[in-house]
């Protein structure tokens, strides 16, 4: 009997072990902790990358060109990152394991600001004033593509460089006009900055022809190719991370804060719920779910893309998207 109770326990320590063993996954973000990263703590504090086996430590970062070269290296076997700026890495780097797996940002970001004060509430009113674009940023790269969409003299623009950090202070002190940026963080920049909201006019860029898609979960793709479950797993979790904080935006502003103290919860909660508003709740994923993209819609942007971008290479979607990983479950529903 005692032999029999001893195997018992030797069994369920063994078992025990085992549901405790976790797959550490270090995770890339593209930038810094705010509102719209809150789906990946919710996934973090909500248990849903514990119920896929996987603790996860999440990394801030330094923007889409940080992030990227981060999975491919291996350093990170999982990102976060615009796919545009994926898929021209990759015309530049061809062969580089890192392909995106789940499209988060059915509705990229990308957005031109202006103020209603200074004559910018539509996209031709750029014509004859200075647009502040900072040289890397995803929306300015953008740019060319959606001036032909809106039908924007581009000759007419005076286009000053600027940096990130001056960027929405010289739209406030009229030293531009307009500005290029993502629309939840430029406008929330500048409601801090004291401008009325009544006066800030976000030109999102999707809603005036531009068809590009946004940021995507990137994998390390030799990783994934060994650890197909586990890049399932960790997708399922963000999707239920993602329908987590589309229910309580204001506890997914408070787990961003729990990881920057300085973050301004009701401000984040804002930024949080403008880009579900625009760019992750769309007619697409409210019928189809999370994840995916429209194979028509992903050519048609991959045309748009070649008006900004010189490809080098032969333009193929799949170097760029991989849908296998993507779980059939039905957790990439919106609830």
């Amino acid at each position: 009997m005692l032999k029999k109770l001893t195997l018992a326990i030797a069994v369920a320590a063994i078992w025990s072990g085992g549901a405790m063993a976790q797959t550490e996954i270090p995770f890339a973000l593209d930038w810094k902790f705010e509102g719209p990263s809150a789906a990946y703590f919710a996934a973090v504090d909500n248990g849903h990358f514990a119920a896929e086996g996987l603790s996860v430590d999440i990394s801030a970062g330094q923007g889409s060109l940080d992030a990227i070269p981060k999975v491919a290296t291996g350093a990170f076997p999982v990102g976060f990152a615009d796919i545009n700026s994926l898929i021209t890495f990759l015309d530049k780097n061809p062969g580089a394991p890192v392909i995106a797996v789940m499209m988060v940002y059915d509705k990229p970001p990308f957005a031109v600001i202006g103020r209603a004060s200074q004559g910018v509430s539509s996209p031709k009113d750029l014509e004859g004033k200075i647009l502040g674009a900072p040289p890397p940023d995803g929306a300015w790269a953008q740019f060319p593509a959606f001036a032909t969409a809106a039908g924007i003299d581009v000759s007419k623009i005076t286009v000053e460089p600027v940096g990130f950090p001056t960027r929405e202070p010289m739209l406030a002190e009229g030293k531009v006009d307009a500005i290029t940026g993502f629309s939840f963080s430029s406008y929330l920049n500048l409601v801090r900055l004291g401008i009325d909201e009544d006066d800030i006019k976000v030109l999102l860029m999707a809603d005036y022809g531009l068809e590009l898609y946004g940021n995507a979960i990137i994998v390390n793709t030799d990783y994934a190719a060994q650890n197909p479950e586990i890049i399932t797993g960790f997708i399922r979790a963000v999707a239920n991370g993602w329908n987590d904080v589309i229910a309580d935006p204001a506890a997914g502003a408070a787990m961003v804060q729990k990881r920057n103290p300085a973050a301004d919860v009701a401000l984040e909660q804002r930024r949080l719920q403008l880009a579900i508003d625009a760019n992750v709740v769309t007619d697409y994923t409210r019928a189809n779910g999370m994840g995916g993209i429209d194979a028509d819609r992903m050519a048609r942007a991959l045309e748009q893309l070649a008006q900004n971008y010189q490809f080098e290479n032969p333009v193929d979607p799949s170097h760029y998207f991989d849908s296998s990983f993507l779980p059939d479950d039905g957790s990439l529903m919106l609830k």
